[in-house]
């Protein structure tokens, strides 16, 4: 539960700053850097702290009235900013202090930017429980967020009847990173955009849609503010935008290289007595025990993750089940194409398989075209991850190096993670036949496309399929 007050600023800004934790002080500082004359901003406040054992990560989000800028045609808007995500206290109540040259907690906080309705006073209290919201995700994952990430949150941000239902993610336009006691704070602005917009970004990439956003006043301007009452999305808005966004995906692909899905697999050249083992997990192969050397060049290459080079190179497979070993370890981004792919288990005996059934929801559904004009036709790889447990499926191009499966055995399990190598040639092949998926309005499910010479069979199937506990 929260609450809203006014903020105790002014007791710093009156050269009491002492009685205020450091990391606070820094971030205090560069608000009142901003807004001079709102000492004492409202305040949505959790009521039991994180470190008390209360539910909510952000100890304080501060609002403030911001003028905008008229000479840039920005309008008046409410400004959030959180508190939490970096080490306010330097105590290790909340986040372990790893020095001072390092990212001070997470090292970033969140603020969110909503345009001031006519006649507003105050300003709306939701945009708190939904930062609330994004740092529970990132506290509980451990998955720090960067610009141009995008988050699909499938729901009106302010529970009204908007079209503005998920988030982008950029540096915020005014407010300069800070150095704190205890490492340094950037801070990540939440843009609302609608359906189609995330769609665009996940195709192509955030910060190709963040840059359109920008060109168009109503969806976002200079600045990106989110304006809950827009109706339209930039490509109602300027029908060319489409033709820029196609044209990036040409030429640069997509830098999506993951997502969490409901998806699952079956190797159907198993025997019949073997089927019981639905996840398809190597039966009687057990796990090889790292030694400290093998874990720390994993662990090493998931910090690295996929940097952009020539080549696509897949990462090791990681322990991530015992991430807990590690306390306060900060992940990558998984949206982003520094990301490392999300990849299950331990290391265990590669099986090639002869034929393989592929099942997804509706949802990761709409992305198999994206996986394959976006990532494969470029070289790269894509992973959806089981929200439902270790399953993955990895589609791979015959340009990545480090994965198990080859042209010669493209189909290849280690334990539950199942990759998929595709040839150019089958990857045009099976785009002109799924490009039917690229829209959330697909006909009837289940849908069904099998390819018999390739041994290869994908389903597209109701969500309840995937909640049964034999998935």
């Amino acid at each position: 539960m929260d609450e809203m007050r006014p903020s105790s600023g002014a007791a710093a800004h009156l050269g009491l700053a002492s009685i205020f934790p450091p990391g606070l002080q820094a971030i205090y500082g560069e608000c009142r850097r901003l807004y001079p004359d709102q000492a004492n901003p409202l305040q949505v406040t959790a009521i039991v702290k994180y470190w008390l054992g209360g539910p909510d990560p952000l100890d304080y989000i501060s609002m403030y009235r911001n003028v905008g800028c008229p000479g840039q045609d920005v309008p008046e808007h409410w400004h959030y900013v959180s508190l939490g995500l970096s080490d306010l206290y330097g105590d290790n109540r909340v986040h372990e202090f790893t020095g001072l040259e390092g990212p001070s907690g997470f090292g970033f906080e969140l603020t969110f930017r909503l345009k001031r309705e006519a006649g507003e006073t105050a300003p709306p209290t939701w945009p708190a429980e939904l930062m609330q919201g994004l740092a529970r995700y990132v506290f509980q994952s451990e998955n720090t967020f960067c610009s141009g990430d995008h988050i699909s949150w499938h729901s009106p941000l302010d529970n009204s009847e908007s079209r503005i239902q998920h988030m982008l993610l950029t540096e915020d336009p005014q407010m300069h990173p800070v150095q704190t006691p205890f490492g340094h704070v950037s801070f990540l602005q939440i843009v609302g955009v609608c359906t189609e917009e995330l769609q665009a970004a996940q195709q192509w990439n955030g910060q190709g849609i963040l840059d359109l956003l920008r060109g168009v006043h109503i969806a976002g301007g200079p600045w990106l503010i989110t304006d809950m009452r827009r109706g339209e999305s930039i490509f109602d808005i300027d029908p060319h935008l489409q033709e820029r966004v196609d044209k990036g995906i040409e030429t640069d692909g997509s830098n999506l290289s993951g997502v969490s899905a409901k998806c699952a697999w079956d190797d159907l050249s198993r025997p019949p007595e073997d089927e019981d083992d639905s996840r398809s997990i190597c039966i009687g192969a057990q796990p090889r025990r790292l030694s400290d050397k093998d874990t720390e060049q994993i662990r090493e290459a998931l910090r690295k993750g996929l940097e952009i080079k020539s080549k696509s190179i897949l990462p090791p497979i990681s322990g991530q089940r015992h991430s807990h070993d590690r306390p306060q370890s900060r992940k990558d981004s998984l949206e982003s194409e520094s990301s490392a792919a999300i990849v299950p288990h331990e290391l265990v005996r590669t099986r090639q398989l002869e034929s393989v059934h592929l099942k997804f929801n509706q949802e990761s559904g709409t992305l198999i075209p994206m996986c394959l004009r976006g990532r494969l036709l470029h070289g790269r790889h894509f992973t959806f991850k089981s929200i439902n447990g270790d399953t993955a499926i990895t589609f791979v191009s015959t340009g990545v190096e480090g994965a198990f499966a080859t042209e010669e055995h493209p189909y290849a399990a280690h334990g539950p993670w199942l990759q998929i190598l595709l040839t150019e040639e089958f990857v045009e092949q099976m785009l002109a036949e799924v490009q039917d998926l690229s829209t959330r309005d697909v006909c009837k499910l289940p849908k069904e496309y099998s390819w018999p010479d390739k041994k290869l069979k994908i389903s597209v199937l109701p969500d309840t399929v995937f909640d049964s506990p034999l998935q």
